[in-house]
């Protein structure tokens, strides 16, 4: 309960200072707060460009945050999620703790300079850094550490969009995957945390003031329906035209990297040229869509754009998320259905705001799949309860629709492209009715807690699994050690008197009555080859389980049927 007070706490901070890097950024490359909501204006820094100076905003950005991420973090470009739901679903949790701080910039420097692109990425890969991180430092186990991730992607979140509901579901729904009563409560907690110094920070209001709405006609809820069903598909081809956009830019980029952003800056800055509403998140556009300021016309162009504009940023290496550019999609779906249901049937359809609304939850439903978020997020960015029943009926026929015409979401299909499987069922079958008792191994030679590392690097050198215990002087279990962060670290040179117990770390445990398919799961997500069996205190060794144990369990299974 203290570590995800804290996360939630961390979270908080993390979003309010993610912000004001936006801000700052944004102030500095267009003169204003907002550019899209301000039209074809010129920078009063460089009033004498006019308004072509949005073809060099991108360019100068991505001069600055494309070598940051090449150098010191990679896993910061692109939207974010995937990579958090891969280091909870294969990595134990483990986030290295630079992710936070070379995201906040990057994305920062990303949205100011008009990529367009949303917040709550980075957000969601900050504060599930930081819960990692925090995790590390007081060395919980894999299981716990997960935990600690979805509290710092909620608490992120809750911050945001002053939205504490909507953080824990979406940390639940798309990030553990997995409805536990201790991990929601974990969660909640961190959210609420987080939730409390958002608002001290950005005001308790709700992220949208819509229209009054209520149901015109019972018949409407058939336009409702169809709506959803529209969105459900335009959330999926969002997310095919997005990665197609990006195969193309891996296809004709050959230069190096870092330089990827910068260059692919001058077809983002025509965009915005052309169509200044792209320029970053664009709330100030959503709003007035969703306040009826604009033609059906425009507001397909709008649509259209922003996809373009969404899949060019993220494809010549940009960093922020696609959740906002998806609610930005289905504000501009909405408004232009609702627009033209109500030219057509004017006694039946209701304001074009209640549309735009509903279009918001429902194309993201139909991209992310994750149908209880969108209808919590868009209950509480509004605060409209009006709305609830068309916006459930919509949001479920939305995701139906995304289902069918795609297996992968759009933060699964990043992982699915790199043959990651997130869905790929355990083999469970394979070794049913066996414990890890029946093929545990001796303990190997353990390491006392006080060894140096160079001599820890000589014993891991002649060990075949690449990791061994590490065990206090009364023989109490503390973690294990792999060769690989022991050459880490002893690559630098300010680390040489360091010993193994400052880079140990606590894997998921193992215990010799689990079942072997459990057991295989841990095995997979940790690192090295093998993990220490603990007894049912979790306090002392009690033997070793391998990948060799286990194929050779698989083995003599098949060789006896």
């Amino acid at each position: 309960m203290v570590l995800a007070l804290l996360v939630g706490a961390a979270a908080g901070v993390g979003a309010i200072v993610f912000r004001w890097l936006i801000r700052t950024f944004t102030l500095l490359f267009t003169g204003g707060t907002d550019y899209a909501g301000a039209g074809r204006v010129a920078n009063p820094h460089v009033p004498w460009l006019g308004p072509y100076f949005v073809l060099f905003t991108p360019v100068v950005a991505g001069l600055l945050y494309g070598p940051l991420v090449q150098r010191f973090a990679p896993e910061a470009r692109g939207h974010g999620v995937p990579e958090v739901m891969y280091a909870v679903a294969r990595r134990g949790g483990r986030i290295a703790p630079r992710v936070a701080a070379v995201k906040s910039l990057a994305s920062a420097l990303c949205i100011g300079g008009g990529g367009s692109v949303g917040r709550e990425g980075p957000i969601v890969q900050i504060g599930s850094a930081l819960g990692s991180t925090l995790g590390r430092l007081v060395r919980v186990a894999e299981d716990r550490m997960r935990v600690l991730v979805a509290c710092g992607a909620a608490g992120g979140i809750a911050a945001t969009f002053n939205a504490p509901l909507a953080g824990v579901f979406f940390a639940m729904e798309l990030i553990l995957r997995d409805f536990t009563a201790e991990a929601f409560g974990m969660v909640v907690l961190s959210s609420v945390t987080a939730s409390v110094i958002g608002r001290a920070a950005f005001g308790d209001t709700p992220f949208l003031q819509p229209p009054a709405f209520h149901v015109q006609h019972l018949s409407e809820y058939l336009l409702f329906a169809v709506l959803g069903v529209i969105a459900g598909a335009v959330g999926v081809a969002f997310s095919r035209i997005l990665y197609l956009v990006e195969d193309a830019c891996d296809f004709l980029w050959r230069g190096p990297e870092w330089a990827r952003p910068a260059v692919g800056g001058l077809f983002l800055g025509a965009l915005l040229l052309a169509l200044p509403q792209m320029y970053g998140v664009g709330y100030p556009v959503l709003e007035n869509a969703v306040n009826g300021k604009y033609a059906i016309g425009f507001l397909i162009v709008l649509l259209v754009g922003k996809i373009a504009a969404t899949s060019l940023t993220i494809g010549i290496g940009g960093s922020g998320g696609v959740f906002a550019p998806s609610l930005f999609m289905g504000a501009m779906l909405g408004a232009a259905f609702g627009a033209a249901a109500h030219d057509l049937l004017p006694g039946v359809t209701g304001p074009v705001g209640a549309y735009g609304l509903i279009g918001m939850g429902a194309v993201f439903a139909g991209a992310a799949r994750a149908p209880i978020t969108a209808v919590i997020i868009l209950f509480e960015l509004t605060g409209e309860y009006s709305i609830i029943l068309p916006l459930m009926a919509a949001i479920v026929l939305a995701t139906l629709v995304g289902r069918a015409l795609a297996h992968d979401t759009i933060y699964t299909l990043k992982l699915k492209r790199r043959g990651i499987d997130l869905d790929r069922p355990a083999p469970a079958a394979a070794f049913e009715g066996t414990t890890v008792r029946d093929v545990m191994e001796p303990v190997p030679r353990i390491l006392p807690a006080g060894m140096p590392l160079a001599e820890a690097a000589a014993v891991l050198a002649a060990s075949p699994h690449g990791v061994l215990p590490v065990v206090a002087d009364n023989g109490a279990y503390l973690g294990v050690v792999t060769a690989r962060r022991v050459a880490e670290t002893l690559s630098d040179a300010a680390h040489d008197d360091a010993n193994v117990t400052s880079v140990s770390h606590l894997p998921k445990p193992v215990t010799p009555d689990m079942d072997l398919a459990e057991a295989l799961s841990a095995l997979v997500a940790a690192e090295g080859a093998g993990l220490p069996v603990l007894d049912a205190s979790g306090a002392y060794l009690e033997g070793w389980i391998s990948h060799q144990a286990v194929l050779t369990a698989l083995h003599r299974r098949h060789g006896d049927s």
